[in-house]
């Protein structure tokens, strides 16, 4: 609810406020691109901006809140792993980060804003006010619980908000998009064209024989980068996880039953889902009067038409119960039948009706689908208490210098002898080697050597994976004899690729000396049209061809690859349409570039605060905070 009343007092330089909230990448980058500033830290702070410290509890309320918000647009619960994997951690410390720069800013400028002020906002704020468009008392405490402050808290808040806008919207003044700009990147982007072309397949090219010795001996040197051998490593590998030394097969159904129960509602439930609509009234009289109008005839759609509704601002999605925010919202479309209207609904944001138009029913995965999984489960939990205890027999044997497979040996285990495997995982052949937290063991294993005693990596499952690197083969030139097989086909596709652009080239020539399509390409190639192609957009033409299609001169003529072989094109048609300012879409489109202006010039104007005023992070405290 805070969020929302920021949104709506701020106005355009407002936006460019949230802009940076949700999507601080720029920001996020800077403060993360900063080494070795971890010091002259409090416990209890995960960053200092200048002379302002941001503490962990003002960065773990602010994450909170953004982990909410994120959860209610995507209708599901994130862990903080998750979170961290969006960049929400980095992305709520960029914006916190970019509040205390511009707070800095503005203690150093003296500015300040009235308590008046502030109090204007609060009233002249739609989400504060009642059905009849008065401020409500009610709603506004509604909102300070929401948001977990005091009303002194909140008002603290407001302020900083505002005088940041206030330096904001000194950056933002007379800044937009200039007239030639909109009017290039209008058209660019509006521009259309239509063509015929014709494909010219590989079988176009000619017959063509296998190379002399001379010509693939050239056509090696030229690319001998492209055949160097990587440096491989010979591995000794040895796991032991859960999941290794699970035995699903010792795991009854009785047991496997009994899991099952405890987690179908959680795991193997798919719940019923409907999309749901609704409309909300001012009054309950104009509610029950629409719910008459639809028992006498009218159409849901047609009640929204008739208040000016979209289907944006009626449509809920397709949800599940649990879904719905509005408890009684959610009694209601779940009770009805598809295609259904309800009675009038009393909301938590007025009367409402409600329909549900269509279900998608609720369905358990059967026993029997699960069955195995189930006891794989089971047995890797029994086994997790095993791993410990055979991890300190191996360490032990280890530590009296013997090697990893006979360690391996002393536990009733043997290593995996892995021959060669380059820094990306494939094998000589190319072929991707499948190897345990791979990953992790293939980083650990190339910044080791021969002979060398590596500590054991954690798995993901609670186990261990040793490995000893055995062999070194370095990256070294491969001869002409090693690569022959596949040199030739790479030859002979170059040969295909050369002979179709000549063909190509020849046919251009022909259709730019007046020749018509049809008489360059011949009978064989039937010829194509496309009409209305835009440089963004779906054509179902190869983006290369198009690329080329727009790089022509109207009424020209040219060629392009693709996978089919290569495309010969003859410009029919290119239509740039005038641009209007005045029209509704280019204004849109102005507005929108303007946005992108003042956003790059806010986001630059803050990197360059941070530069002058110094930004230092605590990871520790960040991590803690985060609950990491």
């Amino acid at each position: 609810m805070l969020e929302r009343m920021r949104n709506a007092t701020h106005g355009f330089v407002g936006r460019a406020i949230m802009t940076l909230m949700l999507g601080m990448i720029i920001v996020s980058f800077v403060i993360w691109g900063i080494g070795d500033v971890f010091r002259g830290f409090g416990a209890n702070n995960v960053a200092t901006v200048g002379g302002t410290k941001i503490t962990s509890e003002q960065f773990r309320y602010a994450f909170q809140t953004t982990l909410q918000q994120y959860q209610r647009r995507l209708k599901t619960g994130l862990t903080n792993a998750q979170a961290h994997a969006f960049g929400l951690d980095a992305q709520t410390l960029g914006r916190l980060v970019a509040d205390a720069a511009l707070d800095e800013k503005a203690r150093a400028l003296g500015l300040a804003i009235s308590d008046q002020t502030i109090a204007d906002a609060v009233h002249n704020d739609p989400s504060l006010k009642d059905a009849a468009g008065k401020f409500s008392r009610d709603r506004f405490d509604q909102a300070l619980r929401e948001s977990g402050l005091s009303e002194r808290g909140f008002v603290a808040e407001q302020r900083k908000t505002y005088v940041r806008q206030q330096i904001v919207a000194a950056l933002a003044n007379g800044v937009g998009a200039p007239k030639p700009l909109v009017e290039a990147l209008a058209r660019y982007d509006l521009q259309a064209r239509a063509f015929d072309y014709v494909v010219l397949p590989p079988a176009a090219a000619g017959e063509i024989g296998a190379p002399t010795p001379e010509a693939l001996q050239t056509y090696f040197n030229e690319r001998k980068d492209n055949y160097r051998a990587p440096e491989y490593r010979a591995v000794n590998v040895l796991a032991v996880t859960p999941t290794s030394l699970a035995k699903p097969s010792e795991v009854s159904d009785g047991d496997a039953k009994a899991r099952y129960e405890k987690v179908k509602a959680a795991r193997f439930t798919t719940p019923e889902k409907r999309k749901v609509q609704q409309i909300v009234f001012t009054t309950e009289a104009d509610a029950a009067a629409a719910a008459a109008k639809i028992k006498d005839g009218a159409s849901f759609e047609d009640i929204a038409k008739q208040r000016n509704l979209t289907d944006a601002d009626i449509d809920l999605g397709e949800v599940t119960r649990s879904e719905v925010f509005d408890k009684a919202i959610a009694e209601a479309a779940f009770s009805l039948a598809a295609g259904a209207v309800s009675d009038v609904v009393k909301g938590q944001f007025g009367p409402v009706l409600v329909r549900a138009s269509a279900i998608a029913p609720g369905s358990v995965a059967p026993l029997a689908t699960v069955l195995e999984q189930l006891k794989t489960e089971i047995a890797a939990d029994s086994a997790a208490n095993d791993v410990q205890a055979l991890h300190d027999r191996i360490e032990k044997v280890r530590e009296d210098g013997k090697p990893l497979a006979e360690a391996a040996k002393s536990v009733g285990l043997e290593v995996r002898a892995v021959d060669a495997v380059d820094a990306g995982g494939q094998d000589k052949n190319g072929t991707g080697v499948d190897l345990p937290e791979k990953d992790a063991l293939l980083k650990a294993a190339f910044a080791s050597d021969v002979g060398v005693d590596n500590e054991a990596l954690s798995t993901k499952d609670r186990g261990f994976v040793w490995f000893e690197v055995t062999k070194v083969e370095t990256a070294r030139q491969r001869s002409l004899e090693e690569v022959k097989d596949s040199l030739a086909a790479q030859w002979r596709d170059n040969e295909i690729a050369k002979r179709l652009a000549d063909k190509a080239a020849a046919m251009v020539k022909q259709l730019g000396e007046g020749a018509a399509l049809a008489s360059a390409a011949g009978p064989e190639l039937p010829i194509k049209s496309a009409a209305d192609v835009h440089r963004r957009g779906a054509s179902g033409l190869p983006e290369s061809v198009v690329t080329v299609v727009f790089n022509t001169p109207p009424g020209g003529a040219g060629s392009a690859t693709s996978p089919d072989g290569r495309v010969v094109f003859k410009i029919t048609g290119d239509l740039t349409p005038a641009i209007d300012l005045a029209d509704a879409k280019t204004k849109a489109f102005q507005s929108k570039t303007g946005e992108a202006l003042t956003n790059d010039l806010v986001s630059q104007y803050i990197n360059a605060l941070q530069r002058e005023l110094g930004v230092t992070t605590n990871a520790g405290a960040l991590q803690a905070a985060v609950g990491g």
